[in-house]
């Protein structure tokens, strides 16, 4: 079962039991991956929408509401922070987990010592290195701001 098919099954779970938060919450992530749909089919680049495709889509609206929260809490206004909560919760759900900052450390410090690099210079390696092995799993602004720790060492 695809992505968009898991998340139209539990679209229709959600109507069946009359949630109204993941009734929108899935709404809006139809209406996110039809628009994906149709960008992908026009232009000079068409293709079919896949899996990879509706995760990219995820990791970026995950992304949007985790810094809505964060605006949220900082105003205390908590009517909305409840809503976008709720919203990545359920968007999160659909993406693969992501590693916490120990292990991530971990990872690049293998992957520096695999790949002696031992200058801010070779940082573009060990990205490159990461995004190949990991491109889920890791959050490559925190990623980003190790390398730069470790690397200038």
């Amino acid at each position: 079962m695809s992505l968009k098919e898991t998340i139209e099954t539990e679209y229709k779970k959600a109507l069946k039991s009359k949630e109204k938060t993941k009734i929108s919450t899935y709404r809006l992530i139809l209406s996110s991956i039809k628009d994906l749909e149709i960008l992908n089919r026009s232009g000079p680049n068409k293709k079919e929408t896949d899996d990879q495709d509706i995760r990219k889509l995820f990791k970026k609206m995950v992304k949007q509401r985790a810094e809505s929260i964060e605006i949220y809490k900082k105003n205390n206004r908590n009517d909305l922070l409840e809503i976008e909560q709720n919203e990545y919760n359920i968007l999160s759900s659909f993406l693969p987990k992501q590693l916490n900052e120990e292990d991530t450390k971990k990872i690049c410090e293998q992957i520096i010592s695999k790949l002696n690099a031992n200058s801010i210079k070779d940082m573009g390696k060990v990205m490159g290195e990461l995004k190949k092995k990991y491109a889920d799993e890791i959050d490559f602004a925190k990623a980003g701001t190790l390398l730069k720790q470790l690397l200038n060492k």
